[in-house]
């Protein structure tokens, strides 16, 4: 296992990171426990969750999995994405529900403090400066160590920069965003963005929800994984079913077996040759499936493997002139 500094900070994470949405709902607790276990055994010293999987439940299965580990693993976790109560302020990143909500996951995740902290998504309700100076304050209460963001757009992560810059404010350290062989628009503005700013960057859905897995058949109902668990299954789909992905699926598939590579690490390896990457999510619903995947630390890609990629990629999304020079 490598392990990387997160952005321009001190902190060193493993390239690994293991997402843990599944946790409560796919993996049941047990398994979830096994799967921390051989984890944080194989180097992984990141673990990534948030505070509305399975409504906190996945929270507090973390938690516990890490009772006398927690000092030596990097915890991130997240909020403001999903409504946490009935009230018209329990969702978004205003001020009184990111206080509200980090005691809430202290208390799930049983812990004093929190290493990474995650705005979920952006909230057009609530000015940034609002949710840079909360976040700041937890920061120096010492209930949180970082502060990123995640699904922000350039824009987005240039202006949070510079208004924690302009009011001397902690300022967002990482961001967490989809990547994968076949969705790669990230690298157009925010990675040269994160590249520029030493942002650092953590992936999710590097197999697209599993489709890089070749498991799936475009013309059968979805094998079980992400597209069939309830109220994530219709996002996935909307996401990633489509004949295009589909195409361009089959032609990696055969990139990677001329190789003798698995399309699943092969996908991860991809990912991981590129310098502007400080982690993969890796969302696991097997001990044995995490196994395979952390493989993917040992591929080295060649430069006609990396170029093959990209031919798939200029033809799901043909080059284009842009606005930028």
């Amino acid at each position: 296992m490598r392990y990387q500094k997160l952005g321009r900070t001190g902190l060193m994470v493993s390239e690994l990171c293991l997402g843990t949405m599944t946790f409560g709902q796919q993996v049941d607790e047990a398994e979830a426990q096994n799967i921390i276990k051989s984890a944080l055994e194989a180097g992984v010293n990141f673990i990534d969750t948030a505070d509305q999987y399975v409504d906190g439940r996945t929270e507090e299965i973390v938690g516990r999995a890490l009772k006398g580990e927690r000092d030596s693993v990097v915890l991130a976790t997240k909020v403001g994405a999903w409504r946490s109560g009935p009230g018209i302020n329990d969702i978004g990143l205003s001020r009184k529900h990111i206080m509200k909500e980090v005691e809430a996951s202290l208390r799930r995740l049983g812990t004093d403090y929190i290493d990474l902290y995650y705005a979920h998504r952006p909230d057009y309700n609530t000015p940034i400066d609002e949710t840079l100076r909360a976040l700041d304050d937890l920061v120096h209460q010492g209930k949180v160590r970082y502060i990123a963001c995640s699904n922000f757009r350039a824009w987005q992560l240039c202006q949070a920069l510079w208004v924690s810059d302009r009011h001397n404010l902690a300022r967002f350290e990482c961001i967490q965003t989809p990547y994968n062989l076949i969705t790669r628009d990230i690298e157009y503005e925010l990675l040269p963005l994160c590249s520029s700013q030493e942002v650092g960057v953590t992936v999710y859905n590097p197999l697209a929800g599993g489709l890089l897995t070749g498991k799936h058949d475009p013309n059968k109902p979805p094998a079980e994984g992400r597209f069939t668990v309830e109220r994530l299954g219709p996002m996935y789909t909307e996401r990633y079913w489509s004949a295009a992905n589909f195409e361009a699926v089959a032609k990696l598939k055969e990139v990677a077996s001329a190789h003798g590579r698995k399309l699943a690490q092969f996908a991860l390896a991809w990912i991981l040759n590129s310098k502007a990457i400080t982690s993969i999510v890796l969302g696991v619903s097997s001990l044995k499936q995490l196994e395979e995947n952390l493989q993917a630390t040992e591929i080295a890609l060649t430069e006609e493997e990396l170029s093959a990629c990209d031919k798939v990629w200029q033809e799901l999304s043909p080059p284009r002139f842009l606005y930028g020079r």
